[in-house]
């Protein structure tokens, strides 16, 4: 990490300026029943290099196994040291791609840097599969790690849409009185499937860098017959009374910025411990960048913000 008298005038690093530059805003493709498998397939191959990167770089065992009828994929130190915690993280991608392989990007770091076991569900992708099948799938999954995990050393997180699933997750878990987990973090969270924030009108996110319409034609896939303004759907109209302490990444070009400050403002107001982290000149899920030091400051503060919560709830 540059040191502040080494950082351009701007407040982002000469490395982000870089990538900035070198990838200037582009649209992207709808998918639909037709062309779903083709689409996934090529963002998955677009993330290759940096999947293999993460590997490279942390050392993490990769074990796919079977929790209460749902594939996911645990991620651990390859030391085989685990704390005692663990992470139930959802990958993001529009509710439509992704997959817990592509996010090793950020798993592999989790686990490594915080020491803990990271449980990334594959959870059902739409159009195929509306909701709510990723959130009864989420469900299924938490309730299952309830059994063998003492809830104060269990975590839950996740990027973009899984963000949105991790806080439709928490209404889930909360109306059956079930045990809450020590914390959430949230990365870039998507939580307004209406996109009434003011980021919205000034786009500025090269990562993101498509019409609300297009947006709203994934969104619109995913809800289903379910009305946007659901909770469940944008969990900007929850009631977040009970939330555990949460972090909640994003940056000043995220095209989600907006649905970032309003979530950390719905939280206060309902008592929340919640910490907003704004990152200068960052965009959409930043930290998949590792390249851009930034990325890797953030991951670190996700991995400490972890680790204090399950040493905090130990005591």
């Amino acid at each position: 990490m540059q040191s502040p008298s080494e950082r351009p005038r701007t407040g982002v690093s000469t490395e982000a300026e870089l990538w900035l530059r070198a990838n200037p805003p582009a649209g992207r493709s709808t998918i639909d029943d037709q062309n779903a498998e083709l689409v996934r397939a090529a963002v998955r191959e677009g993330w290759e290099p940096s999947m293999a990167a993460a590997r490279a770089e942390f050392a993490v065992r990769e074990n796919v196994l079977e929790i209460n009828g749902v594939e996911c994929l645990e991620v651990t130190p390859a030391s085989g040291v685990v704390g005692r915690g663990t992470v139930l993280y959802f990958f993001g991608g529009g509710h439509t791609v992704g997959s817990p392989e592509e996010d090793i990007v950020i798993s592999a770091p989790l686990a490594a840097l915080a020491g803990v076991r990271v449980i990334a569900p594959r959870y059902p992708l739409a159009p195929e599969h509306p909701y709510p099948a990723a959130v009864s799938c989420a469900e299924m999954v938490y309730r299952a790690l309830l059994d063998d995990t003492d809830p104060a050393q269990l975590a839950v997180a996740g990027e973009s849409a899984g963000g949105n699933l991790a806080l439709a997750l928490f209404q889930r878990a909360r109306s059956a009185r079930l045990s809450m987990p020590a914390g959430f973090v949230l990365l870039s969270p998507w939580a307004d499937m209406g996109f009434t924030g003011d980021s919205h009108i000034t786009n500025r996110d090269p990562f993101l860098a498509m019409t609300d319409n297009v947006l709203l034609e994934m969104a619109a896939r995913y809800r289903g017959e379910a009305p946007i303004d659901d909770p469940l759907i944008s969990p900007i109209h929850a009631d977040f009374t009970g939330l555990p302490p949460t972090l909640i990444t994003t940056g000043t070009r995220d095209l989600l910025l907006s649905d970032a400050v309003r979530l950390d403002t719905a939280m206060r107001i309902d008592g929340v411990d919640v910490t907003l982290r704004v990152w200068e000149g960052m965009w959409h899920v930043f930290e998949f960048y590792r390249e851009v030091p930034e990325a890797r400051a953030s991951m670190a503060e996700i991995a400490n913000f972890v680790a204090d919560q399950f040493a905090s709830s130990a005591i």
